[in-house]
């Protein structure tokens, strides 16, 4: 018999969700979100459970993200698929964003895409040295969804942009240094947090410091002014132009990275991050992403990213439009505009 792709269980008072998708780096379908979802309402209400754990099988990384071949395949028709895959993924976010109760993430592994949507609400984010975190939706012609609008413009200075913009990806020492992670635990030392999770299920938090660490040297330090500084502006253009202006070898290099990315998506996720740092609610910036979503899905862009990186894996995007200045403001406030109101997104009631 074929394994379930979400493990489920009670241990000692934690109610423990395993990614169970290992061939696929865990990656997200609906029915995982589905799964999840239901065993986090059986035991919100639940005595027995003190608190949740999210963690992986295997050591292929904790999550890389959806399942992007589905979402291509629906976006090149009307993308009812698509949207449903992220009504169901926005509501597991937002479930777990308003838990009740506290949630554990171990982020062993690769954690990107809608693996950051289920582990960054949690209230204990643990990372090890096998931990690489990156949001890289820009390099296949999407944006940081999965909360990203919300999380992201909430880390320190503009590091949140640059990451959305580049899509770089950092490891522990960073992450915890930004608050992306709360702690850093050695993956040789996992499965003794986890024992010590489930001897005093209703206080993660204590737990985790216990076996917090110092994560080592932060390579990003050197470069935290120059992030705060070049990318501070509104428009994609004049953070292109205080890079090239700025001239220093880290500079040219983050230019050289962004020029590989789609312009819209770029775009896209500077208005997004700009526009999630105003609102007021997780569920409104859930409602903005999933406007996006459905739409963004449904651009060559997206198509063409997910044609070059992972189809025929040439990574030779050809961007449309592929100059910055071809992507009109109206373009994106198509993108951005309200749905009619019984098609918006909700969270679970």
């Amino acid at each position: 018999m074929t394994e379930p792709e979400i493990l489920t269980s009670i241990e000692n008072g934690v109610g423990r969700l395993t990614l169970n998708r290992p061939k696929a780096l865990h990656a997200l379908n609906r029915g995982m979100c589905e799964a999840m979802t239901e065993a986090l309402l059986a035991w919100r209400d639940d005595p027995m459970v003190g608190s949740v754990l999210i963690d992986h099988a295997g050591e292929r990384g904790f999550c890389a993200g959806g399942d992007i071949r589905m979402i291509a395949e629906s976006g090149a028709g009307d993308a009812s698929e698509a949207k449903a895959f992220f009504r169901t993924e926005y509501r597991l976010n937002h479930l777990l964003f308003e838990y009740p109760k506290p949630v554990t993430a171990v982020v062993d592994g690769i954690v990107m895409g809608g693996g950051v949507g289920i582990s960054e609400p949690a209230d204990v984010r643990i990372a090890t040295e096998r931990t690489t975190y990156a949001m890289p939706e820009t390099g296949i012609g999407l944006f940081p969804d999965v909360g990203g609008g919300w999380f992201l413009p909430r880390l320190p200075g503009q590091t949140g942009v640059w990451l959305a913009l580049t899509g770089a990806r950092l490891k522990a020492a960073d992450t915890v240094a930004l608050g992306v992670h709360t702690h850093f635990v050695p993956s040789d030392r996992i499965d003794d947090l986890k024992g010590a999770l489930f001897a005093a299920p209703d206080d993660p938090g204590a737990v985790a410091d216990r076996f917090h660490q110092d994560a080592g040297t932060i390579p990003t330090a050197p470069h935290r002014e120059a992030i705060d500084r070049l990318f501070a502006f509104d428009t994609v253009e004049e953070i292109f132009a205080a890079l090239e202006a700025d001239g220093s070898d880290w500079a040219l290099a983050q230019l050289a990275v962004l020029r590989t990315k789609s312009p819209q998506s770029m775009k896209v996720s500077l208005r997004q991050l700009r526009t999630g740092a105003t609102l007021g609610s997780f569920a409104k910036n859930m409602a903005m992403e999933y406007r996006l979503g459905g739409r963004v899905v449904r651009t060559h862009d997206f198509q063409e990213g997910v044609r070059s990186v992972i189809v025929d894996k040439d990574n030779a995007p050809r961007w449309s439009p592929a100059r910055l200045e071809a992507v009109t403001d109206e373009q994106l406030d198509a993108l951005f505009a309200p749905l009619p109101p019984d098609e918006e997104w909700t969270p679970l009631s």
